[in-house]
């Protein structure tokens, strides 16, 4: 079900209620980039620790937004049966007030949403507002101080308009005397009436629906007493809660605490933390705490998928899609105790056909996938019984190794534990290529040169080594075994004790104090005795 501005409020108590009822939640993101390319090294590498690819992280999420996310809602009928309400929610940073975000699109995601048939238009017109912490403490400070400023440049020509409209009926207006504007958008609505409010001290303003605003003529002391009533559209709380827009559902949220499930979740999280709550820290451990304080039970498929495709002759698979593919096929077959998942009537069409990379099929997916992975450990440790009569409490506890583990793409560590100490994970031998009659070598020339046999990630360590990192020992043998007799590149695998120019400047400065102390002792001798 797609969600825009001009439905959320109407939806959001159903929401609220759905996801108090919730087993657990599914989620999905779409953005308008991943990496940043700047600076050229913020692209994800072997070598990062989790310290490091958070910094790397960071900078992309300041950099992008997101253009929609899914939420699948997946409620527990009885033991054996779930019920899903997917919703995709499209969204835009808020203009309201002092808020006018910059937005920056990646040329490749932009391309690749377009391939799957995203709507830019849904993003761009009917695109939810949202806002963190730190944006409304900001906006509640400018309301308070009665300095509003239009920032829309679609909403400053409506206001224009609107002033010399009502400007020029004023002036031969009476006491009691209204006029009305017309086609104005919720957010124009809004910003018509406060600056309107703040540049004439005898009008009053009143929403009369479909898209029409009353502006009437009042005394000063009149205006008073309709500013101190409960029925004001523009009181401050109304205003900070139209301009929270998607920020309320994320506070249901957190605060209904539900085991919250993704794919490659990191990203997902990062996004969350940085558009609902507040900017990302510096810190990152204090990320780690604070998504902890959030999401208390965190989820990642790809964390649970990689252990259960060790137990399981299933074919390699690349992403969410196939892995979904695999589970629902014949090469998994099909357990009379496995649960039924059932699509509600508003999220029937992915039932029908699959929309891949349309957030709301790909939190479907992604919860599926969970419950049938979930089963299929159960069913390795438990009797017919117990399987028959599977509930998600019990899943939970089938889960309990990988909770709040999130995958570590390509890193240093196998996961974040947003819980406790990273994951660590054992890669083949890091190699060193030592050149010889190749000047001027850099990282890009060595993983071209490399690259028809393997994928390595490359990272210089004197002027003429460098270090390459892979995950794969397959790759690290076939290298050493090719390039064994190589000219030119001398690879091996990498000896802190012989490779590291730390440990090599170390060894050069003992040697020479221990020639000098050598030679101090040889030449002075020892004192002679006179007679």
């Amino acid at each position: 079900m797609d969600v825009g501005a001009a439905d959320f409020a109407r939806c959001l108590p159903c929401l609220r209620d759905r996801i108090g009822r919730a087993a657990f939640l599914g989620l999905d993101m779409e953005f308008t980039g991943l990496h940043s390319a700047f600076p050229e090294s913020n692209q994800p590498s072997l070598f990062d620790s989790p310290a490091e690819r958070y910094q790397k992280v960071r900078r992309s999420v300041q950099r992008f937004t997101i253009t929609q996310l899914g939420l699948a809602i997946f409620l527990e009928e009885n033991s054996n049966k779930y019920v899903v309400h997917s919703y995709n929610f499209f969204l835009f940073p808020s203009t309201l007030g002092v808020m006018d975000a910059e937005l920056t699109l990646s040329a490749s995601s932009i391309q690749f949403l377009s391939h799957y048939g995203f709507d830019y238009n849904k993003f761009l017109k009917d695109g939810i507002p949202y806002m963190n912490e730190l944006q409304e403490k900001i906006l509640s400070q400018r309301l308070l101080e009665g300095s509003w400023k239009v920032c829309s440049a679609l909403n400053m020509n409506v206001v224009k308009k609107a002033i010399d409209e009502v400007t020029c009926w004023i002036a031969a207006a009476k006491e009691g005397d209204t006029m009305i504007l017309q086609d104005l958008s919720d957010s124009q609505m809004l910003d018509v009436q406060l600056v309107l409010r703040q540049a004439l001290p005898n009008i009053w303003t009143q929403p009369l629906g479909d898209n029409e605003l009353m502006v009437k003529k009042v005394t000063p002391q009149h205006r008073r007493l309709l500013e101190s009533s409960s029925h004001d559209s523009c009181r401050k709380e109304l205003i900070l809660t139209s301009a929270r827009g998607f920020t309320n559902l994320f506070q249901i949220i957190v605060k209904a605490k539900k085991p919250l499930v993704g794919h490659n979740m990191l990203m997902d999280l990062c996004h969350l933390h940085d558009k609902f709550y507040n900017p990302l820290p510096e810190s990152y451990e204090e990320f780690k705490k604070n998504i902890h304080h959030l999401f208390p039970v965190l989820i990642d498929t790809k964390t649970v998928t990689k252990s259960v495709w060790k137990n399981y002759q299933f074919p390699r698979v690349s992403n969410l899609l196939e892995v979904y593919e695999v589970l629902c096929s014949d090469l998994n077959p099909m357990d009379p105790s496995c649960p039924v998942i059932a699509l509600a009537s508003d999220s029937v069409r992915y039932a029908e056909k699959k929309a891949p990379h349309e957030a709301a099929y790909d939190a479907f997916v992604c919860g599926s996938v969970l419950l049938k992975s979930a089963h299929l450990l159960l069913c390795g440790l438990t009797d017919d019984a117990v399987k028959a009569n599977s509930s998600f409490s019990q899943y939970l506890t089938m889960l309990a190794e990988y909770l709040n583990k999130v995958n570590f793409i390509r890193g240093g560590v196998s996961s974040i534990n947003f819980s406790g100490e990273d994951d660590s994970c054992w890669y083949p031998p890091p190699l060193v290529v030592c050149v010889r009659g190749w000047p001027r070598l850099d990282e890009r020339q060595i993983y071209q040169e490399l690259q028809p046999l393997c994928r390595f990630d490359i990272r210089r360590l004197s002027e003429n080594q460098f270090i390459l990192l892979s995950n794969r020992f397959k790759h690290v043998i076939r290298v050493l075994h090719d390039y064994k007799d190589h000219p030119k590149l001398q690879i091996s695998v990498y000896s802190r004790w012989r490779h590291s120019p730390h440990v090599n400047c170390l060894l050069k400065v003992s040697g020479i104090v221990a020639l000098w102390s050598l030679l101090a002792f040889v030449l002075g001798g020892s004192p002679s005795c006179s007679p």
